[in-house]
């Protein structure tokens, strides 16, 4: 069975490892960062291995590291620049009235703590409901319902001000436009 926990890196590395390139491929939208982010892990279990290498310890480390790379001011500049809106396509997740772009998932993991950024991974990027968060966290139900509404809000919060930015901003009036772009 896959989700029996395994001793060796090598072994875990061999049986989940493109299931957790996917997972941080989902979230970084980029192979080669993905990529980084499941090897680094591996690095550092094979210097230090824990007792035991489960699918949800991998899957939630995984998804800490692939965070943290976004919350990088640096990697988060060169994310934004690599990203091609016509390579990337219509693929966004609802949250609520705002699409979940890279951009504005950026921002939210930014604006969030470490909890309320791991449960906005799961819940709408990784589609698991309520439930499963809260099992995968170790939290309760009620607790991922609370900070559910707080990223909602946020959400909301940065596509009106996103909406706002680009109504006031005028590619032919604002010097600080380059090439006819908006920024936010």
């Amino acid at each position: 069975m896959l989700t029996e926990p395994v001793n060796n890196p090598s072994q875990a590395y061999q049986r989940y490892g493109m299931a957790l390139v996917r997972k941080a491929e989902r979230i970084l939208r980029n192979q080669d960062d993905a990529m980084d982010v499941v090897q680094a892990l591996f690095v550092d279990l094979l210097a230090s291995p824990p007792t035991s290498l489960d699918l949800p310890y991998l899957y939630s480390a995984v998804t800490n590291r692939s965070i943290n790379m976004l919350r990088n001011q640096r990697n988060r500049t060169r994310l934004l620049e690599e990203q091609s809106s016509s390579l990337r396509g219509p693929e966004r997740t609802p949250l609520g009235s705002a699409l979940l772009s890279l951009n504005l998932l950026t921002r939210l993991v930014e604006g969030l703590d470490d909890k309320s950024s791991a449960i906005l991974v799961y819940h709408f990027l990784d589609d698991l409901n309520q439930d499963e968060v809260a099992t995968q966290m170790g939290i309760s139900r009620r607790a991922v319902v609370k900070r559910l509404a707080k990223i909602r809000a946020l959400a909301s919060q940065l596509a009106r001000a996103a909406s706002h930015n680009e109504e006031t901003s005028s590619p032919d009036t604002n010097p600080d436009t380059n090439s006819g772009e908006r920024r936010l």
